[in-house]
Order: structure tokens, then C-alpha cells, then sequence
């Protein structure tokens, strides 16, 4: 920064002019009584006024009065009337919801070959059910052998 150049606070005071704000105070009472129509100034460029008119002719609330905002992503609010709305028409599910629906057809279809036997968890738990029935049939063998055994020895006395 330069020696030259100083900071804007002690820059002099830019006052409008009387006669300018007037015109400006007639030329939007001109709107609002038109309806948004602008007459004069700008008969040169039809496209550019008629954008105009569209864009002052809408009422602004709130901030967006206060603020001129230039976004191009910004898609604008439009109001439907009751008649317009279709209730019967299916509505698009929101994210969560879909997948919420995914992972429940997901659990469905694995509890469906799970039950099958063709999942590698249903596999292990029917190797593991097959080993605990011969476990118990060997159990019920020695114990079946025990009580002749023992059925025998009485007989013997």
C-alpha cells in the first residue's frame, strides 16, 4: 500500500440530490399504480424490461426486500392453489426413507435363504446342529449301555 492511498473513513459524504429522489419516488408510484408495467425510460431493450417487470412485479417480504439477491441456483418458492394440488398423486420417498425400505427388503431376503440354507452363517449353524444331535445320540448310547450294565449286574445278584 502506497503512501498515496488512504483507508475510506475519511473520505467526503456523497448526498443525494432532492430532485433525483423525487423522480425515483414518482417513478415507483407509476409501478404500483400500473401494476408493475414500466412506462418510458427503457423502450430500447423489450427483453431486459419485460425480466424487470417480472422480477419488481412480485411483492418481496421479509429480508428479501432489504437484500438483492443474485444467485442463479436459487429456484424461488411458488405457491400452489388447493385446486392444483393433487392428493392422490404418489410422492417421492425421501432418502432415509428408501433406504430404510432397501435395508428391510435387504434383512428379508437373507432371512429368506438363511431359512433356505444357503447363506454361509445357516451353513455353519446347520454343521453345528449336526454335530450336537450326534453328540447327544452318543450321550443317549452310553447312557443306554450304563443301564443294561447296571440292569445286568442286578440280575447277576
Amino acid at each position: 500500500m502506497s503512501i498515496w492511498r488512504k483507508g475510506h473513513k475519511g473520505r467526503g459524504k456523497q448526498f443525494s440530490n432532492p430532485e433525483e429522489i423525487d423522480r425515483q419516488m414518482r417513478v415507483q408510484r407509476e409501478m404500483e399504480a400500473n401494476g408493475g408495467a414500466e412506462k418510458g425510460s427503457d423502450e430500447g431493450s423489450d427483453e431486459e424490461s419485460s425480466s424487470e417487470e417480472e422480477y419488481e412485479g412480485k411483492k418481496k417480504s421479509g429480508v428479501e426486500g432489504l437484500i438483492e439477491i443474485e444467485n442463479p441456483n436459487r429456484v424461488s418458492q411458488k405457491s400452489k392453489k388447493v385446486t392444483e394440488i393433487d392428493v392422490a398423486a404418489p410422492r417421492e420417498l425421501t432418502r432415509r426413507e428408501r433406504e430404510e425400505i432397501e435395508k428391510q427388503k435387504a434383512k428379508e431376503r437373507y432371512m429368506k435363504l438363511h431359512l433356505e440354507g444357503k447363506t454361509e452363517q445357516a451353513r455353519a449353524d446347520l454343521a453345528r446342529l449336526a454335530i450336537i444331535k450326534k453328540q447327544r445320540e452318543d450321550a443317549a448310547k452310553k447312557r443306554d449301555e450304563l443301564r443294561k450294565e447296571a440292569d445286568d449286574a442286578k440280575a447277576k445278584r
